[in-house]
């Protein structure tokens, strides 16, 4: 499977399911989407604001609820084989985005893996086992958080420095050298960890250079 991301912003996510399963899936999505979750009972409170129908699908159900809300990806997530298979096969005939929450391996071609996530806007780091191994998923994501410490705020500093050598036309090899000068830079995350804000300073200690201003090109 390639690993893709995808936005879905302003999308309907459409959950058959209200166990653990589904509510774990609920949230996740729920952040990012519009999600609505369908079935007779709900075992977890906690649904992340997903839209809740309280209904029992059998597999010829499946389909209208697919054309009624025309989700972009549908989840099925139920202890029910016959329903799954009848998600799966609604979603496929219409172009559908599908992800089985109850098989590992051997999915249908086409199928969506949710993978372990850590995020540090803006950066995104997933893990996947292909199924083999949630346990080591689970623990990878973990190691990663610590590692990951301070990549979201060095990704929109590496960001604005970039920008900001553009706009004083500095050559592009000059460009890809500062940037990097400053992602390798103990300095640089020490400060971004520590929550420091004068990263502007920060970078021309590192560097060893003063920025040119506006008024120096002229």
């Amino acid at each position: 499977m390639i690993p893709l991301l995808h936005d879905f912003t302003d999308a309907t996510i459409l959950v058959f399911g209200g166990g653990p399963v589904g509510a774990r899936k609920a949230r996740r999505f729920a952040r990012e989407a519009d999600v609505i979750v369908v079935s007779p009972e709900f075992s977890d409170a906690d649904f992340g604001g997903a839209e809740r129908c309280r209904a029992a699908p059998d597999p010829d159900d499946v389909p209208d609820w697919i054309e009624r809300t025309a989700p972009a990806l549908t989840v099925a997530a139920t202890d029910d084989d016959a329903v799954n298979d009848a998600v799966v096969a609604a979603a496929q005939e219409r172009g559908i985005l599908v992800n089985r929450a109850d098989r590992a391996g051997g999915r249908e071609p086409g199928s969506v893996v949710v993978p372990a996530t850590v995020r540090e806007d803006p950066v995104v780091v997933s893990v996947a086992t292909g199924g083999t191994a949630p346990a080591l998923s689970k623990y990878l994501r973990q190691e990663l958080e610590a590692t990951l410490d301070g990549a979201g705020a060095m990704a929109t500093l590496c960001g604005e420095l970039r920008a900001e050598l553009k706009a004083r036309d500095v050559a592009p090899a000059r460009r890809r050298e500062l940037v990097t000068d400053v992602v390798n830079s103990p300095a640089v995350w020490t400060a971004l960890r520590n929550g420091d804000p004068n990263t502007r300073q920060v970078i021309e200690d590192v560097l060893g250079e003063k920025l040119p201003s506006a008024g120096d090109r002229s």
